[in-house]
């Protein structure tokens, strides 16, 4: 006797599975808690065999019928049905593999171990933004160069014209491991430079030792969070990249040797980077334990405390003191170095100071301890200058 959907509905759990038949080998498997399966029983080749339709009322009674007809015209022209739906799921994944979205998360997958956690995430957001919803699902031996511009075109259209170039330089990395790996045979990413917008160099905006007294005085009656407040004038003081401070962490902060250890993960070049700490800087810090010190991170976020500050809420402090187009947070590294270089500290104390690079890693690394002496007396001679400008600095 076939089934109705009534009894379907009313079906309840037993103590062991049973089945419910609705004929021709098509049945409804009820489980012990409840759960509903389609199952079609069948023979193939002597052997007697089962094939899962799906979830009930996902699958509905009417559908379950068809796929059962279905199955039974596959095994009249001889196929089995079990073995074809096998290799229908394979060619799925293997289409998904071949996509351009597969490609770049398995590319970005292999070489996620040589970049910082924020550049890593970086990376892969923006593809998400910007990239995978419009060729993300196609095979991407498939890709032409048109279809690419496009879709670089709608982040210049939005004036993203830095952001696009990094971009348009990633896909090319990701066509080229899927050429490596014989999954493509062309790369269109290079070709499409001169289509493109070129971005113009810009510098971040800086203030001046002469500008530097008006700012420190609107920044000391800052009334916002007193998280951001403290972040920005440590940022100031120390001369550190915004992901930098975002992501310190309490346990980098050695309050008895006075330095910041700041680890290789989170810099962007990927080199642990230790901060001499000044006595402001040391002051600031302590203020916040208090608020965040029960938190792993420093500098906690407002809704979320596992994460940390936004990478705006520095440019938002300045933005909201009415400096937006003449400072940015990347600025006081800028403000910072020329007026060290002006009282005629050693360049090299200030540029292991920005954590810029020594082409010569042997010799970098020897600096980096060589300098720090220098670099807590240089450091806290900044400060004071600072606190000099401004008097008080809190």
């Amino acid at each position: 006797m076939k089934l109705t959907v009534r009894q379907i509905d009313t079906a309840k759990p037993k103590e062991k599975a049973y089945k419910l038949s609705d004929g021709g080998g098509l049945y409804l498997e009820v489980t012990t808690n409840g759960s509903r399966y389609w199952r079609l029983k069948y023979r193939y080749a002597g052997k007697e065999k089962r094939l899962a339709f799906g979830v009930y009322p996902e699958v509905s009674l009417a559908q379950a019928r068809e796929k059962r007809e279905a199955a039974k015209k596959l095994l009249s022209a001889g196929s089995d049905p079990g073995e074809l739906k096998k290799a229908e799921k394979i060619a799925q994944k293997l289409n998904y593999e071949n996509t351009f979205e597969a490609i770049a998360r398995e590319w970005h997958q292999l070489r996620a171990d040589r970049w910082s956690l924020r550049y890593r995430d970086e990376i892969i957001d923006t593809f998400e933004k910007d990239i995978f919803p419009y060729i993300g699902k196609r095979p991407i031996a498939e890709i032409k160069p048109m279809e690419l511009l496009e879709t670089l075109r709608r982040m210049e259209k939005r004036g993203a014209l830095e952001k696009m170039r990094k971009v348009r330089q990633r896909c090319g990395e990701v066509f080229r491991h899927a050429i490596v790996t014989g999954r493509a045979e062309y790369n269109p990413a290079p070709d499409l430079a001169t289509a493109l917008a070129t971005p113009k160099k810009t510098h971040f905006p800086f203030l001046t030792a002469e500008e530097l007294p008006h700012f420190l005085m609107d920044l000391a009656g800052y009334t916002g969070s007193v998280i951001t407040k403290t972040a920005t004038q440590i940022i100031m003081l120390t001369g550190v990249r915004t992901q930098e401070l975002r992501f310190a962490r309490w346990e980098d902060i050695n309050f008895e040797k006075r330095l910041w250890e700041i680890p290789a993960e989170v810099m962007k070049m990927k080199r642990p980077h230790i901060v001499p700490m000044s006595d402001q800087v040391v002051e600031l810090f302590e203020s916040l334990k208090p608020i965040t010190g029960l938190y792993p991170l420093v500098f906690v976020g407002r809704n979320d405390r596992t994460k940390p500050i936004s990478k705006e809420s520095v440019n938002q402090v300045i933005e909201l003191l009415g400096y937006k187009g003449r400072l940015t947070g990347h600025g006081f590294r800028h403000t910072m170095s020329t007026i060290l270089h002006e009282e005629g500290f050693n360049s090299a104390w200030i540029e292991t100071q920005l954590a810029h690079v020594d082409k010569n890693a042997i010799r970098g690394t020897y600096n980096h301890a060589q300098y720090l002496e220098g670099r807590r007396e240089m450091m806290q001679w900044y400060s004071n200058f600072i606190k000099v400008k401004c008097i008080s600095i809190k």
